[in-house]
């Protein structure tokens, strides 16, 4: 049997509690020093706000600001930047590092009530001494939040005026908004004296609006009585917001439309701008570099899903494999499997297919040189835009790096394979790749694997090369850069664990 613990929401299954120990520590040193904060947002979602699931919403005293951010700091909780077209300066953002399970936990920190639709807070409402002065200790997990009568009454006016088919955030997942918030409704209905909200609505809202609260907390799913209550408490609210009329509506407008910009540029051009979060001192450029087979794709999806929810995350790939290639290398990768036909086995050199003892012949030297041309072209363009978006803020992944410290070595200049080659032509390849040194990142992570574990996972590699290139990457220095060797032949969970441990030290 389950065992269950009870928190002021109602119990919760016990193997579903594990809050990570930063968060325990801050808590416990938070009441030690007398910090006015209480988490503000659902109780029936607490357990899954602090074991890292989703955002921690916490209410902070304007006047314990400055010692509340000494303690963060003194816990490892970092300050993560918003852009100015989604910036309040009453809310803020903290990253704490769960050592853990590897997770983020993500502190949304409100110095005051602020509410509105999720891309345009409009509302200050100036409750925060009085909510704060009745909050309750959570026996479970010892963390002050709501007393049930403060949440029923934020949960009503948050209710409407968040609830708004204008912002396309909360319009692309209606249902789900909805279904939370009626379900909180529910939890609360069950717990609540419906005098005491009407008191404590009295109180805050004036006597004449006592009511209204009361009317959209207790009432059934998609009661008109309740819509027209939402409509009424909403216009009471009115002068707590910070714009009024087209002001308002031309300023939500405009993030809509930065927002819609972002997530395009997020998932379809990449490009090195920035559209939401920004690490602390400015962006990043972490390379993660390997053999083939070493588990280098796999490591920088693992690293974006778990950044990127959180900040602007840029993958870039260096290689010619399977990755995004750009516009420039595009039209030569589909032309690939017929050049492959016309030459038929490889020269000497070559890594991966049918290689042979032979020099390059005319054929594979010409087709070679257009293809190191490009391929150089891009690395240069691609190496200029990984370091841009750091300058901008952005936190860049790439799978691979430029080099020109080892000869004839992947991500390397190929023209040094031919003999024949114009000297303008090998400077301008020798140019691209020398300016990696001049733009070196600022973490190299090295996966390390065996022979045995590279011939395994690319059988198509010739074990003369697979042993050159475990060579070459243990010989690679990356001057400028924090070099880390990982071990890649640990169990994935912990080579995730491991690469996510020496991201964060950088952040």
């Amino acid at each position: 049997m389950t065992t269950l613990e009870t928190t002021q929401s109602g119990p919760v299954p016990a193997a579903e509690i594990a809050i990570p120990r930063c968060l325990t520590a801050l808590f416990f040193q938070l009441e030690q020093q007398r910090v006015s904060y209480c988490y503000w947002k659902s109780s029936r979602r607490i357990w899954s706000a602090l074991s890292g699931a989703s955002d921690v919403d916490l209410l902070v005293a304007p006047s314990d600001l400055h010692r509340f951010e000494l303690i963060l700091l003194a816990q490892d909780f970092r300050r993560f930047s918003t852009l100015a077209h989604r910036d309040h300066p009453s809310i803020v953002s903290f990253l704490g590092f769960d050592e853990t399970a590897g997770r983020l936990i993500h502190l949304h920190v409100h110095y005051r009530l602020i509410l509105g639709e999720p891309l345009f807070k409009n509302y200050h409402v100036p409750w925060e001494r009085e909510i704060l002065a009745r909050s309750v200790i959570d026996p479970v997990f010892q963390v002050r939040t709501l007393d049930a009568v403060s949440e029923a009454l934020l949960l009503a006016v948050r209710r409407s005026i968040e609830l708004s088919r204008l912002d396309p955030v909360s319009l692309r997942s209606w249902r789900s908004v909805e279904e939370k918030f009626a379900l909180d409704q529910e939890n609360l209905s069950e717990r609540v004296d419906r005098l005491a909200l009407c008191a404590l609505s009295g109180k805050l809202l004036g006597e004449d609006a006592a009511n209204l609260p009361g009317d959209i907390v207790f009432a059934a799913r998609s009661s008109l009585r309740a819509a027209a209550a939402a409509r009424q408490l909403k216009r009471r609210l009115a002068p707590y917001r910070t714009y009024n009329g087209p002001e308002a509506r031309i300023r939500a407008l405009s993030r809509a439309a930065a927002w819609a910009a972002g997530a395009v540029n997020k998932r379809y051009l990449h490009l090195p701008r920035p559209w939401s979060r920004r690490p602390p001192g400015g962006g990043r450029v972490v390379s993660l570099i390997g053999v083939d087979g070493s588990g280098k794709s796999t490591a920088v999806a693992t690293l974006t899903s778990w950044l990127a929810s959180e900040l602007d995350v840029m993958p870039v790939y260096f290689g010619t494999g399977d990755g995004r290639p750009s516009l420039l290398l595009l039209p030569l990768k589909l032309l690939l499997p017929l050049a492959s036909l016309l030459i038929g086995t490889k020269p000497k050199g070559s890594s991966h297919g049918r290689v042979s003892d032979q020099q390059p012949g005319r054929l594979y030297s010409v087709l070679l040189m257009v293809w190191a041309t490009v391929l150089a072209m891009e690395k240069r363009k691609k190496l200029l835009s990984a370091h841009r978006g750091a300058d901008r803020g952005l936190f860049v992944l790439t799978d691979r790096y430029p080099q020109d410290e080892i000869a004839e070595f992947n991500d390397g200049p190929l023209l040094p394979r031919l003999n024949n080659v114009p000297k303008w032509l090998r400077g301008f390849e020798t140019r691209a790749y020398a300016l990696a040194r001049r733009l070196p990142p600022d973490l190299v992570l090295k996966l390390v694997v065996s022979h045995a574990t590279a011939a395994r996972r690319e059988p198509d590699m010739s074990p003369a090369v697979i042993e050159q290139r475990l060579v070459g990457v243990t010989n690679l220095k990356f001057a400028g850069a924090k070099v880390v060797s990982i071990d890649a032949q640990q169990p994935l969970e912990t080579v995730s664990l491991a690469l996510k441990r020496e991201v964060w030290r950088i952040l």
